[in-house]
């Protein structure tokens, strides 16, 4: 084993051996990092007295426009109490509006107001200039790498959303 834990298995490929040690650290770099990820949109949140609950329910509001209730508590995984709860903030300041779906009146339809888009860019251009920062810095093989890592941690029915959403934006 070298001294980057990797063997050679019986093909000759590398294989990845981490000790716990390593473990430990990729797990503290990642409580560090969100911590810096979550940082500049957190200060632009306390100007609304908003958490980052509102912050998720706008982003995938902005990223698929006219999503319904139930698509979005599938998303973000809550309680409907609690993204009631945020909802009705972000419908009373203004930031979002709920549409009556025309198919069936039951479901709600979420669409970003002028001013709700506004803060979205905010929040996520923030968000956008610390990753563009750290991939550049990390390089094109780090990145591929991170986003590896990222969706092999996921479970089998985030991964299927996160694909969804991948694959719509595309």
């Amino acid at each position: 084993m070298s001294q980057h834990g990797r063997l050679r298995g019986p093909g000759g490929e590398a294989l990845l051996f981490l000790t716990d040690e390593q473990l430990k650290k990729g797990i503290e770099a990642m409580f560090f990092a969100y911590r810096g990820f979550t940082a500049d949109p957190d200060r632009i949140l306390e100007n609304y007295a908003y958490g980052r609950a509102h912050h998720r329910a706008l982003h995938f509001i902005h990223r698929s426009p006219g999503t319904t209730v139930n698509n979005l508590l599938s998303i973000l995984g809550v309680t409907k109490q609690s993204l009631n709860r945020v909802l009705r903030t972000l419908i009373e300041d203004g930031l979002v509006e709920s549409r009556v779906g025309r198919r069936d009146k039951r479901e709600r339809h979420l669409h970003l107001t002028p001013k709700g888009v506004a803060l979205e860019k905010d929040l996520s251009e923030a968000q956008r200039n610390r990753m563009r920062a750290a991939f550049r810095s990390a390089g094109p093989e780090a990145v591929s790498g991170f986003r590896q890592v990222l969706e092999a941690m996921m479970d089998a029915e985030m991964r299927r959303q996160y694909n969804s959403l991948k694959d719509a934006g595309s």
